[in-house]
C-alpha cells in the first residue's frame, strides 16, 4: 500500500515547480495518511523529512511556487472514471473549523456547526458528488466574511496572501459558482443537486440553479409553506390611514405553516421504507411527502414543489424541498435523500482520518493548498477500498504509474460512454 501511495502521488508531479516541491508534497500527503495523531506541518517534518525542513514545508504550503490548482484538476480528472455517473448528484455544505485567535485567514466571530453555537472559527464552503459507484469531495473556498474587506483589515489581508482581486461573496454566490465551474468540465455528469438547510432554505438560490438539474435540499423546520396556494391581491381601503399598495394573503385564504408543524399534524401518509444497506444490515426510516408552495414574505413563492419528510431511529425528523417533477416515484426521492449525506460522510473521514481539521496555517494559498491534500487522501482512499474489496464494479487498483496517470485518455474514454 505505501508503493501505491507513492505512485498515486507521481500522477499529481506536474504540478511541482521542481522536485523539492515533490519531496515535500509527497512527505505532507504521507503525513495526513499516517496514523500520527498530530497531522500539521511541524509533526509531519519531523517524522517524515527532518528538523531542518519544518520551515521550509512551512513555506512550501504557504508560498511555495507550485501550482495546486492544477493538482485539483488532475484530481477531479482521476476520480470521475471511479465515481461518476449520469443519475448522480452534486453535493454542496459548509464545514467550520474553530480557531483560537484572530490572526488566520477568514477567522471571525460567527456560528459555527461543530460547536452549535456562535464562535470563532473559519468556514469553507464544500463541493462534493456521490452516485451508486462513490462519493467524494471536488472544490472547495473559503467564506471570507465581508469585516475581512474593510480598509482596517488590509495589513492581515496582505499577510495571509489574500488575492487582491477577492471581492465579498455570499456563501451561496460562492457555492453557485463551484457548481457551474463542476457542470461546466462535464467530468460529472448529474441528475441532481444537494444542499444542507443553509442553502435550501434560501429560494433565491434554489432559483439560481442550473435549470437542467433538479434539487433536493434540506431546509430548517422553521420554512414556512402553504399546503394551497391562497389567492393573493391587495386589501381594500379601510377608509383611514394610507391607501394599500403591497400585495398580501386575501381574508379567508390559506395561510402559511412551518414545516414542523404540518409534521406533527397528524395528516401525513407515513410509510416505512428501507433507505440503505448499511455494515449491520437494512436502515429503515419512516418518509412522507406532500405538494407545497414555498413562502417568500408571507407569500407564495414559485410552482408548486415536494416536500419530503424523513424520520429516522433517533426520531427526528428532517426536511426537504425538491422541484422533483409531480410524476417521480417516492423510491426515486428516498434514493435522493440518501445521495445528499455522502458529502457529511467526507467531512467525517476527512477530520477523523486525514488530518481536515489538523490544520495550523495561517494564509489563503496554505488554507487551500491543505484542503486540496485531503481530497486527494479521500481519493487514494477510496481506491483502497475499491481495490481490496471482493466482486469490485469499479478496479480501484492504481496499476502501472502509465495506466493510472494516462488522465486524458480516461477521461475521453469516460465522456464517451456517458
Amino acid at each position: 500500500m505505501a508503493k501505491e501511495l507513492v505512485d498515486f502521488h507521481q500522477c499529481f508531479h506536474d504540478a511541482y515547480g521542481r522536485s523539492e516541491h515533490h519531496r515535500l508534497g509527497l512527505a505532507y500527503f504521507s503525513g495526513l495518511m499516517s496514523n500520527a495523531e498530530a497531522k500539521s506541518v511541524e509533526p509531519i517534518a519531523l517524522e517524515f523529512l527532518d528538523q531542518k525542513s519544518v520551515r521550509s514545508l512551512q513555506m512550501f504550503m504557504k508560498n511555495g511556487r507550485w501550482d495546486h490548482d492544477t493538482m485539483l484538476r488532475v484530481h477531479q480528472e482521476m476520480l470521475a472514471p471511479l465515481i461518476a455517473a449520469p443519475d448522480g448528484m452534486i453535493t454542496v455544505d459548509p464545514s467550520d473549523f474553530p480557531k483560537k485567535g484572530k490572526e488566520s485567514v477568514g477567522v471571525a466571530r460567527q456560528y459555527c456547526g461543530p460547536l452549535g453555537k456562535t464562535e470563532n472559527c473559519q468556514s469553507g464552503v464544500f463541493i462534493g458528488y456521490s452516485s451508486d459507484k462513490g462519493y467524494g469531495l471536488l472544490n472547495c473556498q473559503l467564506y471570507m466574511p465581508e469585516s475581512w474587506f474593510s480598509p482596517e483589515q488590509e495589513k492581515r489581508r496582505r499577510f495571509n496572501m489574500v488575492p487582491e482581486d477577492l471581492v465579498f461573496e455570499t456563501k451561496q454566490q460562492i457555492a453557485l459558482r463551484l457548481i457551474n465551474e463542476i457542470v461546466a468540465a462535464k467530468y460529472y455528469p448529474a441528475k441532481w443537486v444537494g444542499a444542507d438547510a443553509a442553502f435550501g432554505s434560501d429560494i433565491e438560490f434554489l432559483n439560481a440553479l442550473p435549470k437542467d438539474l433538479l434539487y433536493f435540499a434540506a431546509i430548517k423546520s422553521n420554512t414556512q409553506v402553504f399546503t394551497k396556494k391562497p389567492k393573493v391581491g391587495i386589501p381594500p381601503y379601510k377608509g383611514h390611514g394610507r391607501h394599500p399598495t403591497k400585495e398580501k394573503v386575501l381574508p379567508g385564504q390559506p395561510k402559511p405553516r412551518t414545516v414542523s408543524e404540518i409534521a406533527k399534524s397528524g395528516r401525513l401518509s407515513w410509510k416505512t421504507v428501507v433507505v440503505a444497506e448499511g455494515a449491520k444490515g437494512p436502515i429503515i426510516a419512516k418518509v412522507a411527502r406532500i405538494r407545497v408552495y414555498m413562502s417568500r414574505d408571507g407569500l407564495p413563492a414559485g410552482d408548486q414543489q415536494w416536500l419530503f419528510f424523513r424520520q429516522n431511529d433517533d426520531g427526528k425528523i428532517r426536511y426537504a424541498i425538491s422541484n422533483a417533477p409531480k410524476k417521480i416515484s417516492r423510491s426515486e426521492m428516498v434514493k435522493a435523500s440518501t445521495m445528499r449525506w455522502p458529502i457529511e460522510q467526507c467531512f467525517q473521514e476527512g477530520k477523523s482520518q486525514v488530518g481536515m481539521d489538523c490544520y495550523e496555517h495561517r494564509s489563503w494559498p496554505a488554507w487551500h493548498r491543505h484542503m486540496t491534500f485531503v481530497f486527494l487522501a479521500l481519493h487514494f482512499m477510496l481506491r483502497m477500498r475499491l481495490r481490496f474489496k471482493k466482486n469490485s464494479v469499479v478496479d480501484g487498483s492504481l496499476g502501472s504509474q502509465n495506466t493510472i496517470c494516462s488522465t486524458s485518455s480516461q477521461v475521453a474514454e469516460f465522456r464517451g460512454d456517458v
